[in-house]
C-alpha cells in the first residue's frame, strides 16, 4: 500500500509539471516495452487528440512499468492522480464486475468474432459500466489469444497441465480457470515472472506470443502449447475524477481519438504476431498444437462461478449469438 501511495504522489507530481498555457497533457501507462502495438497505439492517440485540438490536449505515455504494476495504475487512475492506463482487462474483473465477461474462457470463437463483439453493444455496455468506480471506458484493445507456456516439458493436453505451478494475473477468474484445469494457480505481477520461471518459483505462465516473445519469457520457458483458452481483451480506461473536470468538447475529442487508434492498434497486433512467432522458433522455442477440447470440457465451474446474475447471463448469451 505504501508503495501505491508513493507512486501516487510521484504521479501527481509529474502531473503538475508545467505545460504550455491553456494546454494540457494527459499522463498515461502502460507495462508493456516501447515498440508493443499497445504503447504505440496510445502514442498514436495522443497524435490524433493533439491534431484534432490544435496541441490543446495531448497524452505522455509511461510504459515498461515506469509508474507500478497494472493494479497499482488501476488504482492511481480510479482517484485522480493519473489520467489514463492501458492495462489487461483481467485485473479490472474484481472491481468492475461485467468485465469478467470477455475475460471467460473460450468465449470467443476467432479473432473476428471478439472483434465484432467489443465493436458493437455488449462491448460499449461493459466499458459504460465501469463508470460507477470511477472509470470511463474509452476502448477495447487485442490482447490475442492467451496460451500456456512452460519451463520443463510441454503440455499437449489437459492431464500434462495438472500440478503445475502456474502464473496467472491477479484476478479470482484466472486463478479458478487455472484450478479447473487442475493446475495451482499462482497470482503474481507481470514484472516478476522471468525471474520466477528462471527459478522456478513456477513451473508456467500463460500470455499471448507477443508478450512471451517482448518479455524474452521464451529464453526460460521453451514449451509454448497454444491452449488458446482465452481472447481477454486490452481496456484503455481513463480516471472519471480527470473526466468530470473536463468539457464537453474535451470529452468528445478524446473519445474520438480513442476509438481512432483502435484500427491502428489492430493492425500493429496482427503485424507483431507474426513478428513475434519468427522470434520465438528462431530463439528455440516450440509452439505446440494442443487439444482444446479436453480443456474446453472443464471450464463449467468456471462459468457456474462467476456468470452469476442475470445481466451477465445475457451478456454471455449475446456474445455467443454474435455472428
Amino acid at each position: 500500500m505504501k508503495a501505491v501511495v508513493r507512486l501516487a504522489v510521484f504521479s501527481v507530481l509529474l502531473l503538475s509539471v508545467a505545460a504550455p498555457a491553456g494546454a494540457t497533457e494527459f499522463r498515461s501507462t502502460d507495462v508493456q516495452p516501447d515498440g508493443y502495438p499497445t504503447v504505440e497505439a496510445v502514442k498514436f492517440m495522443g497524435q490524433a487528440l493533439s491534431k484534432a485540438t490544435g496541441g490543446k490536449l495531448t497524452i505522455k505515455v509511461f510504459n515498461n512499468s515506469a509508474l507500478g504494476s497494472e493494479k497499482d495504475t488501476i488504482e492511481q487512475t480510479r482517484i485522480g492522480a493519473l489520467a489514463m492506463t492501458r492495462v489487461n482487462i483481467s485485473p479490472m474483473n474484481n472491481i468492475c464486475p461485467t468485465t469478467v465477461v470477455p475475460t471467460l474462457p473460450f468465449l470467443f470463437k476467432s479473432k473476428e468474432h471478439m472483434r465484432k463483439v467489443l465493436d458493437g453493444p455488449v462491448g460499449e455496455e461493459i466499458l459504460k459500466s465501469c463508470e460507477a468506480q470511477g472509470f470511463v471506458g474509452l476502448a477495447f484493445y487485442d490482447s490475442g489469444a492467451r496460451s500456456i507456456y512452460t519451463v520443463k516439458k510441454p503440455v499437449k493436453a489437459l492431464a500434462d497441465v495438472k500440478g503445475l505451478k502456474v502464473r496467472v494475473q491477479q484476478s479470482d477468474l484466472w486463478v479458478s480457470v487455472m484450478e479447473a484445469m487442475s493446475a495451482n494457480a499462482t497470482p503474481m505481477p507481470f514484472g516478476e515472472v522471468y525471474t520466477a520461471l528462471k527459478t522456478g518459483l513456477v513451473d508456467a505462465a500463460e500470455n499471448n506470443i507477443p508478450s512471451y516473445e517482448s518479455t524474452r519469457h521464451f529464453e526460460v520457458a521453451k514449451f509454448y502449447s497454444r491452449t488458446e483458452h482465452s481472447m481477454a481483451p486490452e481496456i484503455l480506461l481513463f480516471s472519471k475524477k480527470v473526466w468530470d473536470g473536463l468539457s464537453d468538447g474535451d470529452r468528445k475529442a478524446i473519445r474520438a481519438a480513442a476509438k481512432e487508434s483502435v484500427p491502428y492498434m489492430r493492425k500493429l497486433w496482427d503485424e507483431r504476431e507474426e513478428k513475434s512467432l519468427a522470434i520465438v522458433k528462431a530463439g528455440g522455442a516450440q509452439v505446440i498444437e494442443v487439444n482444446k477440447a479436453s480443456f474446453q470440457a472443464v471450464m463449467k465451474p468456471v462459468y457456474d462461478k462467476f456468470v452469476t446474475d442475470p445481466k451477465m447471463r445475457d451478456l454471455v448469451k449475446r456474445v455467443q449469438d454474435t455472428k
